[in-house]
């Protein structure tokens, strides 16, 4: 190949660890977003006035998908084997670096998910409490569905929005290190 220096394989684990941050952390976007949103969306039918202020987990979930993008872009930039050597090492820390920020935006994204379907939508048949709705049995006939854990005591709103708040620093954690590691690359040897 001519004009390649370096392993000619390492670029592999580069691009990868730039497809691993962004995949993983859309994973994780696309799941905090569709869990907490169905939670406002069924939240919305009963307190239509509270949907604006439920939307922040949904918010807080796409952050992730940015986290990986970041990344994604760092590793890419930085894959250029016919301007500088390209070896191994520098094609395992790119794929470190992508699976430490993809897998932690996935991880948060999983949390953000959860917290913020709770924090917003919460049932209630009788006098148990069904935080899943499909679990309300079907022969109940005085079933009272009430839809906000957020709209029946507005004192969780700040809790839930610190709980989301150490959720989204799971992330941010993950792109410190993918950012840490994606710098390690070019390190190997001294040219």
């Amino acid at each position: 190949m001519a004009g390649f220096s370096g392993d000619e394989t390492a670029p592999f684990f580069g691009f990868l660890g730039a497809a691993a941050a962004l995949v993983f952390s859309c994973m994780g976007a696309a799941y905090g977003t569709a869990k907490s949103g169905v939670g406002v969306a069924s939240m919305g039918v009963m307190r239509p006035e509270l949907v604006m202020k439920s939307i922040v987990p949904v918010v807080m979930a796409g952050v992730l998908g940015i986290y990986g993008l970041i990344i994604a872009v760092i590793i890419s930039t930085g894959i250029n084997p016919k301007a500088k050597s390209y070896y191994l090492f520098d094609g395992y820390a790119h794929l470190s670096s992508g699976l430490a920020c993809g897998l932690a935006g996935l991880s948060a994204g999983m949390a953000i998910g959860i917290v913020g379907d709770a924090g917003v939508r919460h049932g209630v048949c009788g006098s148990k409490s069904w935080p899943n709705l499909s679990e309300i049995p079907s022969h109940s006939q005085f079933c009272i569905l009430v839809l906000g854990a957020n709209a029946q005591q507005p004192k969780l709103f700040v809790g839930m929005i610190l709980i989301l708040i150490f959720a989204e620093a799971l992330a941010l954690y993950g792109l410190i290190v993918g950012i840490i590691l994606s710098s390690r690359a070019g390190q190997s040897r001294a040219e």
